[in-house]
């Protein structure tokens, strides 16, 4: 699954041109290097955003073309 799509379907960032653009930036890393929105990702890999300040570290724990609001959650865990 893209990157920038992962970011959307777990309801990390709300809007994928929000992840896109993010991606972009170079605020979005995968395993401690910045990739890009395209970046194929794979479950047990660690997502680290930095929005100004704040840096927000996350694992992948499954990878869902479509999710609920209730089981968005269940994609990821916080770090």
């Amino acid at each position: 699954m893209r990157l920038d799509k992962f970011l959307k379907v777990s309801r990390i960032i709300k809007r994928r041109t929000v992840a896109n653009e993010a991606c972009d930036a170079k605020h979005v890393s995968v395993n401690g290097k910045v990739q890009r929105a395209s970046y194929e990702i794979k479950v047990g890999d660690i997502i680290e955003i930095t929005f100004g300040e704040k840096t927000s570290k996350f694992e992948v724990l499954s990878l869902n073309e479509y999710t609920t609001k209730e089981n968005a959650s269940l994609m990821f865990k916080q770090l």
